[in-house]
C-alpha cells in the first residue's frame, strides 16, 4: 500500500475476526490489513461487506460476487478484480467464468436474469445518473424482486466506494489470489 499508516491496536472482536481469516483462509486479505491502522473503521468496512456479500438475500453468493466483479472491472480496480474474480471461479467452480468477468462480463454466456443485474450493476457504474424506472422494471421482468434490486444497488455501490479506496491507496492483493481456483482450466 502507498500509504505508511502503522497498525492501530484491534479490539479483541477483530483481532478474533484476523484470527477466523487465518484459519479459514491461511491468510488475513490486504483489504482488511490496509484498514487496521483504525480499529472503527475496520470493523465498520468489515460488518458492512460481510453483511452486503454473505448475509440472507435473494442474491446468491455467486451473483453478488459477480456483481463486485463487473464494477470492479469497469473501474479496473487491480485488488478486486484479482480478489473477487478468484471468488467467481471457486463460487461457480468454472474457471472459464472468472476470466469472462474479468475482461468483459457481456461475452460470458449468462441467463436472462444473471444479464439484467450484470447490465444494471454496469449502468449504475458507469452513468449513475441515466438510471430510471426502467432499468428497475427490466430487473423486475427478469425475476428480482424490489428487496433483490436494493441489494444489488448496494453491492454495486460498495465495489465503486472500495475500488476508489483501493486505487487511491494503491492497494495490492494478497499473491494468494492470483492462482486460486483455476486448477480445473480446460
Amino acid at each position: 500500500m502507498a500509504l505508511k499508516l502503522p497498525p492501530g491496536e484491534l479490539s479483541p472482536e477483530m483481532q478474533a475476526y484476523f484470527r477466523k481469516c487465518e484459519e479459514k483462509l491461511g491468510y488475513v486479505p490486504n483489504v482488511l490489513q490496509a484498514y487496521a491502522f483504525d480499529d472503527a473503521k475496520l470493523k465498520a468496512f468489515s460488518t458492512f461487506y460481510n453483511d452486503l456479500m454473505l448475509a440472507p438475500s435473494g442474491l446468491s453468493k455467486l451473483e453478488r460476487e459477480m456483481i463486485a466483479v463487473v464494477v470492479s472491472s469497469i473501474n479496473r480496480c487491480f485488488y478486486c478484480l484479482t480478489a473477487h474474480g478468484a471468488a467467481v471461479r471457486q463460487l461457480s467452480g468454472d474457471p472459464v467464468l472468472g476470466e469472462l468477468m474479468v475482461m468483459n462480463y457481456r461475452a460470458a454466456r449468462l441467463d436472462r436474469r444473471r444479464r439484467a443485474m450484470l447490465d444494471f450493476a454496469a449502468k449504475l457504474t458507469e452513468t449513475p445518473d441515466k438510471i430510471v424506472e426502467a432499468d428497475r422494471e427490466a430487473l423486475r421482468e427478469a425475476g428480482f424482486s424490489d428487496r433483490d434490486i436494493w441489494d444489488i444497488a448496494a453491492v454495486a455501490s460498495f465495489f465503486n466506494m472500495s475500488n476508489r479506496m483501493a486505487s487511491a491507496v494503491d492497494m495490492r492483493p494478497n499473491h494468494e489470489y492470483h492462482g486460486a481456483f483455476r486448477a480445473d482450466a480446460q
